[in-house]
């Protein structure tokens, strides 16, 4: 389990989804550690690397009940940056 695992565990969740539809970071989590067979609470500082690395790489967005959130603090949901 790495970082990159965890980036692509998001942008993966994300084209799953339909157009305009967010992930819970826990997802991502559970994604990796399935593969892994690891608990996915394990997995969560990776995913927070990955959202930090791909939203400064503008590739997502982060919102918390329907707001914009400029980084990541507290709970959030991530989205696509375009639709």
């Amino acid at each position: 389990m790495n970082a990159g695992d965890a980036e692509a565990a998001v942008l993966a969740l994300l084209s799953e989804r339909q157009s305009g539809a967010t992930i819970c970071p826990s997802e991502a989590a559970r994604r990796i550690a399935s593969h892994e067979k690891a608990e996915w609470r394990e997995a969560m500082p990776l995913v927070h690397t990955a959202v930090d690395d791909l939203l400064d790489q503008k590739a997502i967005i982060l919102s918390w009940k329907g707001k914009a959130l400029p980084g990541r603090s507290g709970p959030y949901r991530i989205g696509r940056t375009t639709d």
